[in-house]
């Protein structure tokens, strides 16, 4: 699976085309799936561009995305930035269960952050499939410590700007025992070295201006479609 991780927490501007609003979102992920694309990850917004995780927001975003590819999974985060208070984030999660059209199918939830057994529970119990978010080592020890929480649909393994293949082999060695899925990706100069990477060992890997705004040569990339095509 070739995931499209359209916008992430790309600032309005950081880009020319970075898309911000549901309407965007869903032009860009129209333009993905006709290369092929059939999940995409998303970061909601308000009308002023911040990210959200309150309800309304996200469903919008989703049901307007999800009318534009509507045999796609569609995920969103549930990063700490957004909310740091670790009991109010949980409380919106779970309030995305009523969302009908505009409830994601996934939401990534990162094992790093405070809380975070509190968000994948709260994601169980909206019916919502969890995407665990591993960024280095010591998250991974946690997982493994920890175990996997119920409803987890995969592990997004996330190699950090700076790091190498090596550091993705690394994590995925800790992170095999646990038996799940594994989406590997990397990020700003890893993004393209990793995903050739996951490519060679089979995996699932994902591509969009969330992770890098520039195209394999180094040059600016277009759109979110540029960079799809190009990891076609």
């Amino acid at each position: 699976m070739l995931q499209a991780c359209l916008n992430g927490a790309r600032e309005p501007g950081s880009h020319p085309s970075v898309p911000i609003t549901p309407q965007q979102l869903a032009a860009d992920a129209a333009g993905c799936a006709e290369l092929g694309v059939t999940s995409f990850h998303l970061h909601p917004r308000d009308v002023v561009g911040l990210e959200v995780l309150a309800g309304p927001e996200v469903a919008t975003s989703v049901s307007v995305v999800r009318a534009a590819v509507p045999r796609a999974e569609i995920g969103v985060t549930t990063a700490a930035w957004i909310v740091p208070d670790p009991v109010r984030r949980a409380e919106l999660v779970r309030g995305w269960a009523g969302l009908a059209a505009g409830r994601p199918d996934f939401a990534s939830v990162n094992v790093h952050e405070d809380g975070w057994l509190g968000v994948a529970a709260a994601l169980r119990d909206a019916g919502i499939g969890i995407e665990l978010g591993v960024f280095h080592v010591e998250a991974a020890r946690t997982l493994l410590d920890v175990g996997v929480p119920d409803g987890t649909v995969r592990v997004l393994a996330e190699v950090q700007p700076g790091e190498t293949e090596q550091d993705a082999a690394r994590l995925l060695d800790l992170l095999a025992p646990l038996g799940k899925p594994i989406l590997l990706h990397g990020e700003d100069d890893s993004a393209w070295p990793v995903l050739d990477y996951a490519v060679s060992r089979g995996l699932d890997t994902r591509i969009g201006l969330e992770d890098t705004l520039t195209a394999r040569d180094g040059t600016a990339a277009v759109d979110n479609a540029h960079l799809v095509r190009l990891a076609r």
